[in-house]
């Protein structure tokens, strides 16, 4: 993701709370699923998917 591009948009979002940036992951899925993970970012259904052995 090119963060840089999207600074001074969510930025304020950041500081007053309305945005949480903490939380990276939001979908894990196995060796076997990563190109279901693939397609769940490309869909824009996760922002990043943890990939567990």
């Amino acid at each position: 993701m090119p963060a840089r591009a999207y600074i001074e948009e969510l930025l304020p979002d950041v500081l007053d709370g309305t945005i949480e940036p903490g939380r990276v992951f939001d979908r894990t899925v196995s060796l076997e699923e990563v190109p279901d993970g693939y397609r769940a970012m490309a869909a824009r259904q996760a922002l990043k998917v943890l990939i567990t052995p």
